[in-house]
């Protein structure tokens, strides 16, 4: 398998490689290359003025172009039109082109000047290396600037590669059953905000399972105790028929039927991250049906929000019970609208929750102590159903002497 850091490693060498060659080529035969046509033209006029004639002695041809290429400093070749070599002076160079075309010439020694005089002759000349072409000087400082490069991107593709290296590393870990896998979080780019994406997610994820966990460990202790119950009733049914033990059969059935509706509730809460069923609900109108129910009295203007009307019903009646069950008369309902939110408050006259346990009352199972009665997920579902519509649950104690509980949530958007 290829690593990706490769992958990024020799796209960008290989981009640096074909920016030299292009580089060159257009160098080498763009119009910005070599100096071609008017100015190898210019250079022709000039040698035949400092050059004999074509048809001058041999000799003199000779004479006139050493001459020149000892003040010139140059390896010079003169040819005739059908390219044979009339004289020369210097180190060896290459013949001129078949093509007949100025330029620059490759050959051994080094690039050469291929100059075209007006009477056809073609003079060869190797320059110095002042004034040979800068194709190669070009060549080598673009190959040295890639080589830079090459260098010094390896550590930064390698740094980010590692990242996400890490980051996989990270998610195995958490895919093999380590929920408490994290993965550092490193720099400010879009890698850095993945590996908190990925925190984020894992953390929801050891707080699902670990709520899972404890509701399935709390829910099969709860359940023993009606189990059990109703275990005895039946065997007290088959030695002694009475009708008391009948009535005690079916208010444990009707109490393990409500648990186990609790907590498939609670189960599918976690599961879900908005309401399923949402509209439009009139919170006075359902609380006004609950509390009818109930022995409590309700003041309130009628109030519209959105969402599912069975789960706020819950909520509500949730409520209820928990001041019926744990408070004291009288148990007051009150709905008000503040700063673009519906505060629901359900009070009664208990002795409320000690300020060291407010928010422990919202945790699943949990009861306070000497408390046995109801199994402790009433307040944990009336939080869930809050939340999951964008509100909150606190204790909100009415006075010293009055137990409270408030919901608030953001009344339906016009």
């Amino acid at each position: 398998m290829r690593r990706l850091y490769h992958k990024i490693y020799l796209t960008m060498v290989g981009a640096l490689v074909l920016l030299v060659l292009v580089a060159g080529t257009i160098w080498r035969f763009g119009p910005g290359g070599p100096p071609v046509g008017q100015a190898f033209e210019l250079a022709g006029d000039l040698a035949a003025v400092a050059l004999p004639p074509a048809d001058a002695p041999q000799a003199a041809q000779q004479q006139a172009l050493a001459a020149l290429g000892q003040r010139l400093r140059l390896d010079m070749a003169l040819h005739d039109a059908a390219g044979r070599r009339i004289a020369a002076t210097g180190g060896p160079l290459p013949p001129p082109d078949r093509s007949g075309d100025p330029g620059f010439r490759y050959g051994p020694g080094g690039p050469a000047w291929v100059i075209h005089l007006p009477d056809e002759r073609v003079l060869v000349a190797r320059p110095p290396p002042r004034h040979r072409s800068p194709l190669v000087p070009l060549m080598v400082a673009l190959t040295l600037i890639a080589v830079v490069v090459a260098v010094a991107a390896f550590p930064v593709v390698r740094s980010l590669t590692r990242r996400l290296e890490t980051l996989q590393a990270g998610v195995e870990t958490l895919g093999a059953g380590n929920l408490a896998a994290r993965v550092p979080v490193e720099g400010r780019d879009e890698v850095a905000r993945l590996a908190e994406s990925f925190n984020r997610a894992a953390g929801r994820i050891e707080e699902l399972v670990g709520a899972h966990r404890l509701l399935l460990a709390n829910a099969s202790h709860e359940l023993r105790t009606p189990l059990a119950r109703i275990r005895l009733g039946v065997e007290l049914m088959k030695t002694r028929p009475d009708p008391r033990h009948s009535d005690n059969l079916e208010r444990d059935i009707a109490e393990l039927d409500g648990l186990i509706d609790e907590i498939l509730l609670a189960s599918r809460l976690d599961a879900i991250g908005a309401p399923q069923a949402a509209e439009e609900v009139d919170l006075l109108a359902l609380a006004a049906e609950e509390c009818a129910r109930y022995d409590c009295t309700l003041d309130g203007a009628p109030v519209t929000l959105t969402g599912d009307p069975r789960l706020l019903r819950r909520m509500i009646r949730n409520l209820l019970e928990n001041a019926e069950r744990h408070g004291a008369p009288p148990v007051e309902v009150s709905l008000a609208t503040e700063a673009g939110t519906a505060v629901l408050t359900v009070s009664d006259g208990g002795p409320g929750v000690p300020a060291a346990q407010r928010e422990h009352v919202f945790t699943p199972f949990f009861r306070l102590a000497g408390d046995s009665r109801g199994a402790g997920l009433g307040l944990s579902l009336v939080r869930q159903i809050a939340r999951l519509h964008g509100g909150d649950a606190t204790v909100a104690p009415q006075g010293e002497s009055r137990s409270g509980f408030k919901v608030v949530l953001p009344l339906a958007r016009a």
